[in-house]
């Protein structure tokens, strides 16, 4: 079983920063696309970033520029280095695995962090 645990998030003010970690048990880590979604609410769950077991990005153009995605494989780590933050980001943000073995395919879900932006 894979568990994907979230921690970082927080209220900040218009233009701070914080870091999110999503720290993953088993071994399907490095195996594995990662990505980072959000709910704000009364909306649709959206991508924000997501990373490749190669490093390989991408980015919501509503966060490139300000977020960054980041792996480390030995610690079984992904993060989310957000700065530059806006009111608009505030949403519960979810740490997710995607991984497909032939025609069997694997998605999990961390349980979310609240991240809060005041103006």
């Amino acid at each position: 079983q894979v568990q994907l645990v979230e921690s970082g998030g927080g209220s900040v003010q218009g233009g701070g920063s914080l870091r999110l970690s999503c720290a993953a048990s088993g071994t399907i880590f490095s195996m594995s696309v990662m990505g980072w979604y959000r709910q704000a609410p009364g909306k649709q769950r959206e991508l924000v970033a997501t990373i490749t077991p190669g490093g390989t990005t991408n980015y919501a153009d509503s966060v490139k520029g300000r977020f960054t995605i980041s792996r480390d494989n030995a610690k079984n780590t992904m993060y989310l280095q957000m700065n530059s933050l806006k009111p608009e980001d505030t949403a519960v943000y979810y740490c997710n695995a995607q991984r497909s073995v032939q025609a069997t395919k694997y998605n999990y879900w961390g349980q979310g962090t609240q991240v809060t932006v005041s103006s």
